[in-house]
């Protein structure tokens, strides 16, 4: 499922072309994805300009000038495509607009997990896929303090708790056994166990694995690709994410990175240097 890095690095691409451009058409090709499409979204948006373009969490959020928000999530497989000219006919171009200059987005969803929205911005933060989420990991009102005060009362591991929306938005399941491993701390650490220098060292590699797979472009494991078409590159600079039995990066031959189940995820760590 696509993460922070990824949906950051489509909403950075859509910016580039969408941002300030009039919807000219809208085109909704089936009934559902994972939840029904708003009824006459094509209608509704014809007309719109594109004001600005964000991300909540894992959302991308397209603000309309008539104080509406199209939100958009990805699920598992979606991906936005951009392009001018004809418009995408293949079978999973489920959804697309064209805007007046001749550009156009297409989310394609072959397992049609994705989501699409249409909300009044006044409503925005109490929509349910929002409603309740925590900080944004990259914004300075995330820092170790408030890690600590959210972590003081939870008895589980802190992996699986750096993966809760709630505590914080948008860490996913490859970021999370990243950050940890540079912050030498072991995915089986219970929460309350975490001092706040550790919190505050967690919250720095967090931040610093988020943005480095950002200027990456993300992580293509299996279907993203940025708006462009290009591929993310972050897969190849992973420490401990997918490498099961490869030497740790740190003690080298001296250890192995093993992979446990948490929470139906996969981790990976090196017990040898992750405390």
């Amino acid at each position: 499922m696509p993460e922070l890095p990824e949906v950051e690095t489509v909403v950075q691409g859509l910016r580039k072309v969408l941002e300030g451009a009039v919807i000219e058409q809208a085109w909704v090709r089936r009934p559902d994805l994972r939840l029904p499409f708003p009824k006459g979204l094509a209608g509704k948006l014809k007309g719109q300009t594109i004001e600005r373009i964000a991300r909540r969490a894992k959302y991308v959020l397209c603000h309309l000038s008539k104080g509406q928000v199209l939100l958009i999530h990805l699920g598992m497989s979606g991906r936005v495509k951009l392009g001018k000219g004809a418009i995408p006919e293949g079978k999973h171009a489920h959804f697309v607009i064209r805007t007046d200059d001749g550009n156009w987005a297409c989310l394609e969803d072959p397992r049609r997990f994705g989501a699409v929205d249409l909300i009044d911005q006044a409503l925005l933060s109490s929509h349910p896929f929002l409603a309740g989420l925590g900080p944004e990991p990259l914004e300075k009102d995330f820092d170790g303090k408030m890690l600590h005060k959210g972590l003081a009362r939870r008895k589980g591991p802190i992996k699986p708790a750096l993966m809760d929306q709630k505590l914080v938005a948008g860490i996913g399941n490859i970021y999370a056994s990243e950050a940890l491993f540079r912050a030498f701390i072991s995915p089986l650490r219970p929460c309350s166990s975490l001092t706040l220098t550790e919190c505050k060292a967690l919250v720095r590699t967090v931040k610093d694995v988020l943005a480095a797979a950002i200027e990456s472009g993300g992580s293509s494991l299996r279907d993203h690709v940025r708006p462009d078409g290009e591929l993310g590159y972050f897969q190849h600079h992973f420490a401990v994410y997918a490498q099961e039995g490869e030497a740790c990066p740190r003690c080298r031959a001296k250890a192995r990175i093993l992979r446990i189940v948490q929470a139906g995820r996969s981790s990976f760590y090196c017990k040898r240097c992750q405390r």
